[in-house]
Parts: C-alpha cells; structure tokens; sequence
C-alpha cells in the first residue's frame, strides 16, 4: 500500500509545476494552467490553487499578470566566463570587460551612471587600499542593464592618484574600460581577486534589480592589483542571481 502524500495540496500542485518548469514541459513564456483547470485537476478550492501560484511566484519561477494568468519567467542570464573574461587582450583591444562578455552573447549592454565623484572611503575599500578608513578616493556607482533588465549594482573605487587626471572620472571612461585606464596609469595590471557571498536583498535592491520575489543576490566583491602588489581598483557589487551563470575553465594546479 501506497504511503499517503505529506505534502500539503498546494505545496504538491507547486512541485509538479516546478517540475514541468524545470523539464523544459513549460518553457520561458508559456502559460500556466488556469486556476480553474488546476481546481478541477487536483480536487481543490481557489485558495489552495492560489497558494500554489504563489509559492511559485516566491520562488522566482512565474509571473503574474492581471487578467491574462500566470506565466513561466523569462530568464536572460549572461554567461561569466570565468578568468579568461579578464584576458588582458580583450581589454587592451578597447573592450569593456561586461561589454565583451553580454556583447559576445548577442545581449545589449547599457552603463547607467549614478556617481562619479570623490567620497569617502568605506571599511572594505581601505583596508584594501590600505589607507585610513575615509580617506578620499574616486567612485564610479553604476546600473549595468543587459538585455533592458537590470542585471548588477556595481561601484568602483580608485586611489585618487590614478583616477584624477583621467578618463576614469568621466562617464566615457574611454576604449577598454578601467581596466585600460588602469594600465596607463600606473604599473601594469597583475592580479585579480573575488569574492563571492549569495543572500537576500534588501528592499532598496530588490526595487532597483526589479527582483521577483524570492530572488536571491549575489555580492561581488573583486581587488585588481599591479605588478608592484598595490591594490589599484576595489568593485563591489550586487548581481541579480537569476541573471547570470559562472563558467570557468582552468589549469589545474600543481
């Protein structure tokens, strides 16, 4: 004999859709059962078939429009590839490392500046900078959009001896981006780290990513350095998780 389902009817109806979902059965775009079809489907009342939408609405999976139903999410995420998205070739070459990347993919991509300015250094930037907690440096706040969504919240930070004096403290910042400006400002470009932490937004980001509910984000938190060791750009950013996949490849070390 058959043990009986514990799961609740609403949470049963969300993991058959999610399954039809992830299957690829319902892609990006199609439309979900009706309310009134999963009723009679599952044996259920409206307010059960609403949990479920629901659940898959928290989820990050579907989307709701008044009058028309429910709808699988449309998801555009640009491939990271990993280091080699920092080849000093690219760069060197005039393209912007998101502009190569998104651009590579047949994706649109769009800068919106929200601050170019000197300011104050925060704790994670000096330590990096090694140079007093607020302590002035040179800020670049900027939405990327890809696709017409918004897809990180990105700020990079520059000791004001590199930036001052260059394309850095304009919007253009010119062929190649900062990592170009970089290099011709001081000693050449050696080093990169990351750090990557997933969490859930806050509300002033979940508005500005227009995150679905539910939608997790992930903080990047990247120091380029030069030949020398010196920290020359720290970024910190929060990247929508539903718009992007990692993919590396690499040598193995010895």
């Amino acid at each position: 004999m058959a043990s009986p389902d514990p799961r609740s009817p609403a949470r049963r109806i969300a993991d058959d859709l999610r399954a039809r979902i992830e299957s690829g059965e319902l892609p990006p775009g199609a439309q979900l059962p009706t309310m009134r079809e999963l009723m009679a489907q599952y044996d259920v009342a409206s307010a059960t078939a609403n949990q479920a939408f629901a659940q898959l609405k928290a989820a990050g999976l579907v989307v709701t429009r008044p009058g028309a139903g429910a709808f699988v999410r449309e998801r555009v995420r640009p491939k990271r590839h990993g280091i080699d998205r920092y080849a000093r070739r690219r760069w060197q070459q005039g393209t912007a490392i998101h502009d190569g990347e998104a651009g590579s993919q047949g994706l649109p991509v769009k800068q919106v500046y929200r601050e170019i300015d000197e300011m104050p250094a925060p704790a994670v930037v000096a330590a990096a900078f090694d140079v007093p907690e607020g302590e002035k440096v040179w800020v670049r706040r900027r939405t990327t959009v890809v696709d017409g969504r918004p897809h990180q919240l990105a700020d990079s930070y520059y000791p004001l001896d590199l930036a001052l004096g260059t394309r850095l403290t304009e919007e253009n910042s010119g062929p190649g981006g900062g990592f170009a400006r970089l290099d011709e400002a001081g000693d050449p470009l050696a080093e990169i780290s990351e750090e990557w932490v997933t969490r859930m937004p806050t509300a002033s980001e979940g508005v500005a990513l227009k995150l679905p509910a539910g939608t997790p984000v992930m903080d990047l938190t990247r120091i380029v350095y030069d030949t020398k060791g010196r920290a020359v750009e720290v970024m910190l950013a929060v990247i929508a998780g539903d718009t992007v996949t990692m993919s590396y490849r690499f040598p193995i070390p010895d």
